[in-house]
């Protein structure tokens, strides 16, 4: 698909020069340098992206969804939550086995270790919040509104992003990938957030294509 060959192409980019050692690592650390300044700020930014903060957010966005698709009664109603669930379910799943492949050294802010790369705390956020954004999407008329979960998303997820740089807790470059594998995630969620977010608006509630004047399931 069209959408996902920018990230996947990126990610792959990104991940062949941390493990090769290639000159966007030393371009990386560099930034990393210029960049890190460790302070409350930003480590409580970089706590937006903990489990404990981010997943109930989608939690919350996963039963909301569901509680107004079912009663709506549109049909695959459940398609969309489920996917959102299945993306933040695949972020260890996908995270854990890259981190020990690539065995990347943390910053020199943080006490030695490896398995750095790529973000876990970036891809939870981007797909937390990212995917609660999704579903939330279809269900609000206001354009305004709409507008503004978009904003609040993105603030989020670049705020976690620069308080783990800025705070040393990842380099640069395990943030950029966590955005790669985020959006090839979130993908598998735009796509039955919007065919069912159509529907809906359509007002049909079953699969049969016949627009129903938005009757109740």
């Amino acid at each position: 698909m069209l959408l996902l060959g920018p990230p996947v192409l990126l990610f792959a980019l990104i991940t062949w020069q941390v493990v090769a050692g290639g000159p966007l690592v030393g371009a990386d650390e560099r930034l990393s340098r210029a960049l890190v300044h460790p302070d409350r700020a930003s480590e409580l930014l970089a706590d937006l992206g903990n489990v404990e903060v981010a997943v109930p957010v989608l939690v919350i966005a996963l039963a909301y969804a569901a509680l107004r698709g079912r009663a709506t009664g549109v049909d695959r109603w459940w398609l969309p939550p489920a996917a959102g669930a299945a993306a933040m379910v695949l972020v260890p799943a996908v995270v854990a086995p890259l981190k020990e492949w690539t065995d990347r050294p943390g910053t020199p802010a943080v006490p030695p270790a490896v398995g750095y790369y790529p973000s876990g705390h970036t891809a939870t956020a981007v797909v937390a919040y990212g995917a609660a954004t999704l579903l939330l999407l279809p269900l609000l008329r206001s354009p305004a509104v709409r507008r503004g979960l978009i904003v609040l998303c993105g603030v989020l997820v670049l705020g976690v992003s620069f308080g783990l740089v800025r705070r040393g807790y990842h380099w640069p470059l395990d943030v950029a990938a966590s955005w790669c594998l985020g959006a090839v995630l979130l993908t598998g969620v735009w796509l039955p957030a919007r065919r069912v977010g159509r529907r809906s608006s359509a007002g049909v509630p079953d699969g049969s294509g016949t627009a129903t004047g938005g009757a109740n399931g």
